[in-house]
């Protein structure tokens, strides 16, 4: 080392003193200055004249204390944004979150959804349980579990822990709810033309189990909402063109067809006690067939477009009419649309407002207002209206009962980027 270098590796001492340690920084600096790279040989740099060999141990220096610097300050940054958490309560709402994925369906998938969020001003106690965005409408629940269709697969959620515990690909061709008869979920898996078919998963693993063809006499509807339902008796009803197709879900076939003759079937439904029929057609035609004999009992009309979802309860039966920008649920007492009427406000803005039956009781959500309802009457038993979020809607479709007496929805906030599945505590008069 010659007398120049010596003296400015003093300088550099004199100002960053040399950590307790065997390397130095000034030893790397300068094994990176004088070791040429692979294939040749170090030359110096164009452009600037005072450059020469002399200085360049004590640049490389520089350049390793501004580059460690610089990666210390990087780390403060990232230490400082990410160990930032919202402190409870202060009003600002948290970054959604999205799980997304499809794991085999023979492997568990522990997709914990975090701590419990209170939503809507805690309204009828609700709290984001599960922060998964899911197909509006398929929320359905059996035993100790809930099923719902989102981002190209059917998901078993955990309502306890809010956790996404099974997923298998699926990717509804039409609006229709996920069907649970005994311990298979049945979904719509195609729906166009003459072709229909039906898939079963079990609703443990969701495992494939079944697999049935469902011949559709006569075309599919081309609006078809709502096309599968279960019966008391455990048969699945389909929406199978101008019939209604009976599968025997153990056998896997079509036991039997009620044919139709007011044009290609777009929604059906089956009371409870397994005695009527209920068919949608065009637009909008309701008829109620006798199931022992097939005969049809009662036929009316409703001069709106758009109806379909139907729902039968002891009392009638319920179905959704609207589309675009508003959307909402009716009652048909017996199944006459003449002396049918409107359950609750719905929902607008492109989204859906649809009944369904869990708990003893009929729910509807929607934007504005959720109504818990008689099966009997149609009338509300309680309804709490919808907060809306600075002006921007919040959502909540259709509710679900467990076994355990607790009760889920699907949720959605536009403005805070929330979706999932909420828990709620409606109030006694909802018990059924």
């Amino acid at each position: 080392m010659n007398t120049e270098e010596r003296q400015l590796a003093e300088m550099l001492h004199r100002v960053t003193p040399e950590p307790p340690r065997r390397v130095t920084v000034e030893d790397v600096a300068f094994r990176l200055a004088s070791e040429p790279g692979p294939g040749r040989e170090p030359r110096p740099r164009r452009g600037f004249s005072g450059w020469n060999r002399g200085w360049t141990p004590v640049l490389a220096a520089l350049s390793v204390f501004a580059i460690a610097g610089a990666s210390a300050g990087i780390a403060t940054v990232a230490s400082s944004h990410h160990s930032h958490t919202q402190a409870p309560g202060d009003g600002t709402p948290p970054a959604s979150t999205s799980v997304s994925g499809s794991p085999s369906p023979t492997s568990p998938s522990q997709t914990s959804a975090g701590q419990p969020l209170g939503v809507a001003g805690g309204m009828w106690g609700a709290e984001l349980i599960n922060r998964q965005s899911f197909t509006q409408g398929s929320l359905t629940g059996s035993g100790d579990s809930l099923f719902a269709v989102g981002n190209g697969s059917l998901a078993r959620i955990d309502p306890v822990t809010g956790a996404t515990l099974r997923t298998t690909p699926y990717s509804p061709p039409i609006f229709s709810r996920p069907v649970v008869v005994g311990n298979t979920v049945w979904v719509v898996w195609s729906y166009s033309g003459g072709d229909i078919v039906l898939r079963g998963y079990d609703t443990r693993t969701l495992a494939q189990v079944a697999s049935v063809p469902v011949p559709a006499i006569g075309g599919v509807a081309s609006q078809a909402q709502g096309v599968l339902a279960a019966g008391p008796d455990g048969k699945l009803y389909v929406a199978a063109g101008e019939t209604v197709a009976t599968v025997d879900p153990a056998a896997g076939q079509v036991r039997h067809r009620t044919y139709v003759t007011a044009g290609r079937v777009g929604s059906v439904a089956v009371s409870p006690d397994g005695s009527k029929l209920y068919v949608g057609t065009g637009s909008f035609r309701l008829l109620v067939y006798d199931l022992s004999t097939g005969i049809e009992v009662l036929s009316s009309r409703m001069s709106v477009g758009g109806a379909g979802n139907l729902l039968a309860t002891a009392g009638g039966v319920w179905g959704t009419t609207g589309t675009g920008m508003s959307e909402w649920v009716w009652f048909a007492p017996g199944g006459d649309l003449s002396s049918s009427f409107r359950v609750s406000q719905g929902a607008g803005g492109g989204l859906a407002s649809l009944p369904s039956f869990s708990g003893g009781v009929v729910w509807v959500g929607g934007s504005y207002e959720l109504v818990c309802a008689s099966p009997a009457t149609g009338h509300a038993l309680a309804r709490t209206a919808i907060p809306a979020d600075h002006g921007i809607v919040e959502y909540f479709d259709s509710p679900v009962v467990l076994t355990s007496g607790h009760a889920y929805a699907l949720y959605q906030d536009e403005r805070a980027q929330l979706s999932g599945v909420a828990s709620l505590t409606p109030p006694a008069a909802c018990s059924g």
